[in-house]
């Protein structure tokens, strides 16, 4: 039997989060997680791969 591979839908904060975007986990905690919805379940904390995508669209630099 082959094993299916599934899309990714949420990564860890912040170690997971911060690998994704580029930047260091410090960076990410400073300057990223507090624009974003997070999801928390005990001690895990979750970022959607589509709430960092919006993230970054919001952020993106306007071209002079």
């Amino acid at each position: 039997m082959t094993a299916v591979a599934f899309p990714r839908v949420t990564l860890r904060c912040p170690q997971e989060a911060a690998e994704a975007l580029g930047v260091s986990p410090d960076f990410f905690d400073a300057h990223v997680r507090p624009d974003l919805k997070l999801v928390r379940r005990g001690r895990l904390v979750l970022v959607s791969v589509a709430e960092l995508e919006r993230w970054a669209r919001s952020n993106e630099a306007k071209s002079l």
